[in-house]
């Protein structure tokens, strides 16, 4: 009568005379078990000795390993000769129990259900006529269809295939193997036990090897410490029996978990410790597939995370947090340091800290309050240049000197034009300011009756070069700095930007524009029109000419020309070199020894003379020199001289 994967008592009872004869891997390797056994008893290994098959079983609990062994020089290949002899070593006795299957008459199955629970619940599940074992196979005897019995007997191999595995994991081989053939009795297609029992064919050394593999895996030991951790000791399981199925489950065991912390950490964010757990993973099944996949997933995740991190980065720079975006772009180097965007999106924070939100050449126009708009400026690049002329250019003055190199690295935007006419008079306007030529009565003009500069009493900044009222659009002139200074404080706290004058360095950078010649068109005479500049064809309205020009040269006016007349340079600014010369914030040194070299203004308490710089329409060539520069008093004013404004961005 076959009960449960047991044919008959007598079955039982041989299987019982068999585990007293010893070990229950030599039993099964022996042929014991039954006529018919439920698995076919498996040879020994070929590179297994006859020893290591049919180990006698001695009674001691193994001690843990220590890992103290000696590494043997082979890379990553275990120290296997001191890992065996230590195993079999630990392994050398133990308690001799051998189980009892027996299958008793009943007269009242209720009466044998309630004495198998009290079994359990005492923990004899497995040894005599009144273990939990027995008394449920006599039920089933009885009653083979009993679900109750059925149940326990489900519940007992669950519990003795815990508790076998765990003698497993601790070495105690021969505890393990006593109970496996119980085990295939009772449930011989069981998964946990067909795997145990896998362990317990294979012998004895290779079992010991086995269980020290599940300890260090438990312990965390999946792949390192090199030559003392489960995967390699797996590995070395396969060289000597390569169909393991314990080994080959252990390592797939092994990559799955390692797959599976990679992926969890990819998840949380962690990407360094998921890189290292995936790479852990190929160790243990080189060129698994699973572990490609894995990669792939994790990729994807990375690629999910990098997006939504280039979004918020984005998002914090339109917003103007631009150390928060900082810190996201941070972030999201360490999730994707090949992430498509990074560098636009540096680039954008290190435009937004140069320019704002605008871009090199963008126009801005500020509208002012108190109506209209502020004049229209116009984003410069930042840049390198060196400042001053060079030493053996032709009329090169001392105080152009040291040439040294400036960097410019604060954004700012500079007035595409001269501040006009009209421009000027909403200031004085709107705030009631008296200009110095307005204070004083007077300025200097040009007299066409002697063709010279002289002062004349009763011009002041609504007059042209020759003291007549000036279009609202010609460039002011008559202006000190003074004046110049005071407009663009106007200008800031109407549109609440940093408005000023432009710093002398910022002048010189953007009449060179990146030339590095003696004009800002070359080292020779313009062929073309650049300009409003002392021609030699220029001629004033009694027909005088100039005595110092340049030759061949027609601009077409004598004095200022409206705003705009020629073309601009290539930073879009209109007559920064030409029309008339203009003020800028720096106080006069005599050279340029310890001028600052990131472009601010070289400005000193209580300066008296300020800087001049840009040829006008009545400078002689050599003062149009890109490199020339003038002074005056701050409170001084002519007709060739005005000015413009700049803008912190």
């Amino acid at each position: 009568m076959r009960i449960l994967g047991v044919e008959s008592t007598a079955t039982l009872r041989r299987l019982t005379k068999c585990l007293l004869v010893g070990a229950i891997a030599s039993a099964v390797l022996a042929g014991c078990g039954g006529d018919e056994p439920a698995t076919p008893p498996p040879a020994a290994p070929a590179s297994q000795s006859p020893d290591t098959a049919t180990a006698p079983a001695t009674d001691t609990a193994a001690p843990a390993a220590d890992g103290t062994a000696a590494a043997d020089g082979s890379g990553d290949e275990p120290r296997s000769y001191e890992i065996r002899k230590r195993l079999i070593d630990a392994a050398a006795s133990e308690d001799e129990w051998v189980p009892e299957l027996t299958q008793t008459p009943i007269d009242s199955v209720a009466e044998t259900l309630r004495r198998a629970e009290e079994a359990v619940a005492a923990n004899r599940l497995d040894q005599g006529d009144n273990s939990a074992v027995s008394l449920y196979l006599s039920v089933l005897k009885t009653d083979p269809d009993n679900a109750e019995a059925k149940t326990g007997i489900d519940a007992l191999v669950k519990t003795m295939l815990e508790r076998a595995e765990l003698a497993f994991t601790q070495n105690r081989y021969n505890e393990t193997a006593r109970v496996v053939p119980m085990l295939v009795a009772l449930r011989p297609e069981d998964p946990g036990v067909i795997a145990l029992k896998a362990k317990v064919d294979s012998g004895r050394e290779v079992a010991l090897m086995l269980a020290e593999a599940q300890r260090l895996a438990s312990a965390g030991k999946l792949i390192e410490p090199e030559g003392e951790n489960a995967a390699a000791l797996y590995r070395e399981v396969l060289r000597t029996d390569p169909q393991n199925l314990a080994a080959q489950q252990g390592l797939e065991k092994i990559e799955r978990d390692l797959i599976t912390r990679a992926t969890t950490a990819a998840e949380s964010g962690d990407y360094s410790q998921s890189d290292r757990l995936l790479a852990e993973a190929s160790k243990a099944q080189p060129g698994s597939s699973d572990v490609q996949d894995a990669g792939t997933r994790i990729v994807e995740l990375r690629q999910e995370r990098a997006d939504e991190l280039l979004a918020q980065a984005n998002a914090a720079i339109a917003g103007g947090d631009l150390e928060g975006a900082e810190r996201i772009l941070d972030e999201l180097e360490t999730v994707s340091a090949q992430a498509q965007g990074i560098d636009e999106a540096r680039a954008q924070i290190e435009r937004a800290r140069t320019y704002a939100t605008l871009k090199p050449g963008q126009s801005i126009t500020d509208p002012l309050p108190s109506g209209g708009n502020a004049p229209e400026l116009v984003v410069i690049p930042v840049g390198t240049f060196q400042m001053g002329t060079p030493e053996g250019e032709d009329d090169r003055k001392s105080n152009e000197g040291p040439r040294h190199a400036v960097d410019l690295r604060r954004g700012f935007a500079l007035a595409r034009a001269e501040v006009t006419v009209a421009q000027f008079r909403a200031f004085v306007n709107a705030t009631g300011y008296s200009p110095t030529s307005r204070q004083t009565g007077r300025s200097t003009i040009y007299d066409e009756n002697t063709g010279s500069m002289v002062e004349q009493s009763g011009v002041n900044w609504q007059d042209d070069h020759a003291g007549k009222r000036a279009d609202g659009n010609l460039p002011v002139v008559h202006v000190s700095w003074t004046d110049a200074r005071a407009y663009a404080d106007w200008l800031a706290r109407e549109t609440g930007k940093g408005y000023r004058l432009p710093s002398e360095a910022e002048f010189e950078y953007v009449i060179r524009a990146g030339s590095n010649t003696r004009y800002p068109w070359g080292d020779g005479n313009p062929t073309r029109l650049v300009g409003n500049l002392t021609g030699e064809d220029d001629r004033s309205a009694s027909r005088r000419s100039w005595s110092n020009a340049f030759p061949e040269y027609d601009d077409g006016y004598w004095g200022p020309a409206p705003v705009r007349s020629f073309e601009a340079n290539r930073y879009g600014i209109h007559d920064i070199n030409g029309n008339v010369s203009e003020w800028v914030e720096d106080c006069w040194h005599d050279n340029y020894s310890r001028a600052p070299a990131d472009g601010t203004a070289w400005v000193n308490d209580g300066c008296a003379r300020r800087v001049i710089r840009g040829g006008s329409w009545a400078s002689s060539p050599d003062q149009a020199r890109s490199g020339f520069r003038l002074t005056a008093g701050q409170t001084s004013t002519n007709a060739r001289l005005g000015f413009r404004v700049a803008r912190d961005l």
